[in-house]
């Protein structure tokens, strides 16, 4: 059985839609793959009737967090897999991460615009087509400009990594935490290593992350070294989390491919059984 954990849709800043997504993940030859759109259920819907037959759908978010207990904040993400779509304290939350990704993305533009390069907010949201906007989004508004030749190279630090970079307002971690399990989830910490994503999660951090219900942690991920993997599942281990193994698919916005990163069938099985908030969808 080959599990990948980890995907994004144009409901976010994939380039594939939900149901291409499901079709891609049959191609790939997944049988089980999870919607983990940037804080957005958006696309559970579209993709849960487009499930081709062999094909299991884990409808999940991938959670925009930040850990405000040192400074500078750390910013983290947290994979929620089946938790209920309903519950009002989540997505009130989620509610306000995605304002405040609007508001980022109009702050980047005017000062793209202070430098003379011609991107428009309107043409921002179109792109995203009523997905949650992200810098993705930008990047490829430059792409198109030929200012830069990739998502990559737009997220370098002269560009959108830095230069033209805004924070959003993001849910304190722990806060994340506890609406997950609260509407029945589990939360599964991403790719806590990758280090050319920001900071590094530190391990102390993980702990009390652990403390207060983390689930697992993301070892396998493509911004993981050899070592950093190797230490991540050390880490799960003596802290009784659960690993995972996933792609971080985002269509053409990344070179990885789904299925790039597997999770254990015993670790999916655990985590279906540990949820509460809805369960996983067979294809028919």
């Amino acid at each position: 059985m080959r599990i990948d954990l980890h995907t994004h849709s144009t409901a976010s800043d994939g380039t594939d839609s939900p149901q291409a997504l499901m079709a891609e993940a049959v191609a790939a030859g997944l049988d089980v793959v999870a919607l983990t759109d940037h804080d957005t259920t958006a696309g559970w819907e579209t993709a849960s009737a487009a499930l081709p037959t062999g094909l299991t759908l884990v409808r999940g978010a991938e959670l925009s967090g930040r850990w405000y207990g040192g400074e500078p904040t750390v910013g983290l993400h947290l994979l929620a897999y089946l938790f209920d779509p309903g519950y009002g304290p989540l997505v009130a939350e989620l509610a306000e991460v995605r304002r405040s990704r609007e508001h980022r993305a109009e702050g980047m533009v005017a000062l793209l615009n202070a430098d003379g390069i011609d991107v428009t907010v309107t043409e921002i949201r179109e792109h995203a087509a009523g997905g949650t906007v992200g810098r993705p989004h930008l990047a490829q508004a430059l792409i198109r400009r030929g200012l830069v030749a990739t998502v990559d190279e737009a997220f370098t630090p002269e560009w959108l990594g830095s230069r033209y970079r805004l924070a959003k307002t993001d849910i304190d971690v722990f806060t994340a935490l506890r609406l997950v399990n609260e509407a029945g989830g589990v939360s599964v910490l991403a790719h806590p290593r990758a280090a050319r994503r920001g900071h590094i999660v530190p391990d102390t951090l993980i702990a009390e992350l652990a403390a207060a219900g983390l689930w697992g942690i993301e070892a396998d991920h493509m911004d993981h070294p050899v070592a950093d993997r190797a230490h991540a599942r050390d880490l799960a281990r003596d802290l009784g989390l659960r690993v995972t193994g996933s792609s971080d698919y985002h269509g053409t916005n990344k070179t990885v491919r789904l299925g790039a990163f597997t999770t254990d069938p015993l670790v999916y099985e655990d985590m279906v059984s540990t949820a509460t908030g809805t369960a996983p969808l067979a294809g028919p």
